[in-house]
C-alpha cells in the first residue's frame, strides 16, 4: 500500500542511490529519481519499480554539474507529484591524485556534483517544504566528511561541505516540521569502490581479492563492507516519526573507521 509520500532521490541508477530507490519503493514512496544511465535503462527501472511496489516513478535525467538543471530537478517533480515530502541528495563522482597534480578541471566537477548539487536541489526544495510546514532532506556524505585521506582533496572537501550545509540547513529549519540530516557510509561496495579496488591490483600486481582486503584494513576496522540495504533502511528510518527531532545529525555507518 502507498505511503502516498514522495521521494526525489538523486544518483538513484546505481550503488547507494539505487539501493535507496528499492527500498523507498518497497516502503510504498513514489518516486522522482535522476542518475546516468545508458538509453532505455533507467526507463526499465522506473518501469520495473513501478510494476513490482504499485507505485509512480518519474526519471529526469538532469545534469547535476548544472544548477540550473538541478532546479529543474525538483520543479518537474513538483510538477508531476504536486509536492516532495523527502529529498535524498546521494548523486557523486570521485577522482584520485595528489593535491599537486589534482586537474582543476575534476575539482570542478567534483565539487559541482558532489556538494553544489545538494545546494541547489534544497534551494528549490525547501520552499514547497517550508509551506507545507513538513520535510526531510537526507544527504548522503561519507566517512570523508568527517575525516580525510590522502589524493581526495576535491571529494574531501565536498564531503566535509555536505556535512556543513546539513548543519546549516537544520538549524534554518528545526521547529519548522523539517529536518535535515546526513549518513555518512565507509567503504561500501558500490562500482565507484570497484573501480578503486581493480585500479590498485592493477598498480600493485596482487589480486582483486587481495586488493579488496588491503583497501577495508586501511580505514575500516570491523573489515566489512557497509551495505546499500543498511545505508537505506537508516534512510528511512529518518524519514519515520521516530526520527522528528534528528536534525542536524551526521550519522557515520563505518564499522569504526571514524571512531579511531
Amino acid at each position: 500500500m502507498s505511503t502516498n509520500q514522495i521521494a526525489v532521490i538523486t544518483g538513484a541508477t546505481s550503488g547507494i542511490g539505487l539501493g535507496m530507490a528499492r527500498a523507498f519503493a518497497a516502503a510504498g514512496f513514489h518516486l522522482a529519481i535522476n542518475g546516468f544511465a545508458a538509453p532505455g535503462e533507467a526507463e526499465s527501472l522506473a518501469q520495473t519499480l513501478e510494476k513490482e511496489h504499485r507505485i509512480r516513478v518519474r526519471y529526469q535525467p538532469a545534469d547535476l554539474a548544472d544548477p540550473q538543471q538541478c532546479t529543474a530537478l525538483i520543479k518537474d517533480a513538483e510538477q508531476q507529484f504536486g509536492r516532495i515530502d523527502v529529498l535524498i541528495n546521494n548523486a557523486g563522482i570521485q577522482y584520485v591524485a595528489p593535491t599537486e597534480q589534482f586537474p582543476p578541471d575534476r575539482w570542478d566537477a567534483i565539487l559541482a556534483v558532489c556538494l553544489s548539487a545538494a545546494f541547489h536541489t534544497t534551494r528549490a526544495a525547501l520552499p514547497g517544504m517550508q509551506q507545507r510546514g513538513q520535510g526531510r532532506i537526507i544527504n548522503i556524505a561519507s566517512a570523508h566528511g568527517l575525516v580525510a585521506s590522502i589524493h581526495k582533496s576535491a571529494y574531501v572537501a565536498a564531503k566535509h561541505g555536505i556535512v556543513g550545509l546539513t548543519k546549516v540547513v537544520a538549524l534554518e529549519n528545526a521547529g519548522r516540521g523539517i529536518t535535515c540530516n546526513a549518513i555518512c557510509p565507509g567503504f561500501v561496495l558500490t562500482p565507484l569502490v570497484q573501480k578503486q579496488i581493480d585500479d590498485r591490483a592493477a598498480q600493485t600486481h596482487v589480486s582483486v581479492e587481495q586488493a579488496s582486503r588491503d583497501f577495508l584494513c586501511e580505514k575500516q576496522p570491523s573489515g566489512v563492507f557497509t551495505k546499500v540495504e543498511d545505508i537505506a533502511a537508516l534512510a528511512l528510518f529518518l524519514c519515520s516519526a521516530a526520527a522528528t527531532n534528528i536534525t542536524g545529525a551526521c550519522l557515520p555507518i563505518d564499522g569504526a573507521w571514524t571512531a579511531q
